[in-house]
């Protein structure tokens, strides 16, 4: 064996080891080794003899650091697409989105035309004081354009350092040439609820993710919501649309303050530790009042823990698109050197029992997204009115008899809105229907307190 393959299998077994003392840390050291467990001798052989290869003969040196990590991620990756390493900027990023605070600008952005493109500034940030609006195209951070960069590297030279400055170039429409706009960034703090009434009675609660405060963002949002409308509320629209997930503990908690008793989620892998069972504490914050929860394709994880919690427990009507169907649980697994090892161990169950991986949740309703037209055609369909020689209404039960104008007036305009919600018909017809079943809910549960007294007979004398 030569001196570089006895170096690079001294390498191999450290890391080894180093991964080891990693699962000591985690509290699974005094188990047993199964023998199938135990080291590949001839595996390690092979994978030392590339490492040899590569450093003896490759066109360029590479440092050994390179070549050991990518050596993990190609491990990890063909696992699944959930397990991966994370280098410290990784690992970083990973705990500033569970954490939900970062250095920035405050804004939502996503992708149009190989353009970053504003979804909303954050309020009370940079970008909402210096005037950012939703629809805003960045086509560059400072000298470099952005056509063409991928969404993540363009989050990534937007955060950086509070106090630091940063000049986006916007395009924005009705404005005929492009602007910049210096930012200078703070430390932004990230609410992951959004809430609103709808309607006297009828609340709108949106979780954009799950981290570490979401439940105490719920609970304020709650109360903030029972404030405006005065009273306790009717019911509750719970929009969970384009939530990727995020911490399982954030999901339990939400699902808990829905519920009195019972399972929330259950999880089972191959460790033992790995097999948990989560359950509901007595106390509902909306106090057995109706909701619906809304979810899409883009509902992922721990936003199907909720969802597959209330539809199992029949404590909401889950509306909309099947979800998307990440039943794994990944564990964070600190290297100990800033880096960690993101591994999946276990899967995701519902109360009922079902798998939620590659399955999903099914809506009771199932109910795609749609856009409604500003105007509705006249469909000209024909009615008894406009048939010649049609029998007048005559009043009944001595009602004045409606005159017939069918020749002397023209035909009444088409119909421009749909219902008295049109507007939010228009912008999000999800929601809109969600707000209608969630009406038909309520008075249905209203009915069943209190059902109504037997008509008398006609002709009955009280």
């Amino acid at each position: 064996m030569s001196a570089a393959t006895r170096y690079g299998l001294a390498l191999a077994l450290s890391f080894l080891a180093g991964i080891s003392l990693t699962t000591v840390y985690a509290g699974r050291a005094e188990k047993s080794v199964p023998p199938e467990s135990k080291l590949p001798l001839d595996e390690l052989r092979t994978f030392t003899g590339v490492l040899d290869a590569v450093k003896q003969d490759y066109v360029e040196p590479i440092e050994d650091k390179m070549l050991l990590e990518n050596a993990i991620r190609g491990m990890l990756s063909n696992l699944d697409p959930h397990s991966a390493y994370l280098d410290a900027e990784a690992f970083q990023d990973l705990q500033i989105g569970t954490s939900g605070e970062f250095g920035g600008l405050g804004i939502e952005v996503g992708q149009e035309n190989g353009f970053i493109k504003v979804i909303a500034p954050i309020d009370d940030t940079p970008a909402q004081r210096a005037g950012i609006q939703a629809g805003d195209l960045i086509i560059r951070l400072d000298d470099t354009s952005l056509k063409g960069m991928a969404l993540s590297d363009a989050i990534t030279k937007m955060r950086g350092k509070p106090n630091t400055s940063i000049v986006l170039t916007i395009v924005r429409e009705g404005v005929k040439k492009p602007f910049k706009v210096k930012l200078v960034r703070e430390i932004i703090q990230v609410r992951s609820i959004k809430s609103r009434l709808l309607e006297p009675g009828f609340g709108y609660l949106r979780i954009t993710q799950f981290q570490a405060k979401t439940e105490v963002n719920l609970q304020d949002a709650l109360q903030d919501l029972k404030k405006q409308n005065q009273g306790t509320l009717k019911g509750l629209i719970l929009d969970l649309r384009n939530n990727p997930g995020g911490v399982l503990n954030g999901a339990v908690d939400v699902a808990d303050n829905f519920l009195d008793e019972g399972v929330i989620v259950q999880t089972k892998g191959r460790d033992q530790d790995s097999e948990q069972t989560f359950k509901a504490t007595a106390g509902d914050l909306l106090e057995k009042a109706p909701m619906v929860v809304l979810v899409n394709g883009g509902s992922a994880s721990a936003s199907e823990i909720v969802a597959g919690a209330l539809q199992d427990h029949r404590r909401a009507l889950v509306l909309g698109e099947r979800t998307f169907g990440k039943g794994s649980v990944q564990t964070i697994l600190p290297l100990g050197n800033g880096t960690a090892v993101k591994l999946t161990t276990a899967r995701y169950y519902t109360p009922n029992g079902r798998s939620i991986q590659a399955e999903g949740i099914k809506p009771d309703i199932e109910l795609k997204t749609l856009k409604v037209a500003d105007e509705i055609a006249d469909t000209g369909l024909i009615k008894e009115a406009d048939l010649t020689g049609h029998l007048q209404n005559d009043g009944g039960n001595g009602a004045a008899p409606v005159p017939d104008e069918t020749e002397s007036s023209p035909l009444p305009a088409p119909q421009t809105t749909v219902g008295a919600n049109s507007e939010l018909a228009k912008s999000d017809y999800q929601l809109y229907e969600a707000l209608n079943m969630l009406k038909g809910m309520t008075l249905l549960q209203s009915h069943s307190a209190h059902p109504q007294s037997p008509l008398p007979e006609e002709g009955a004398k009280g």
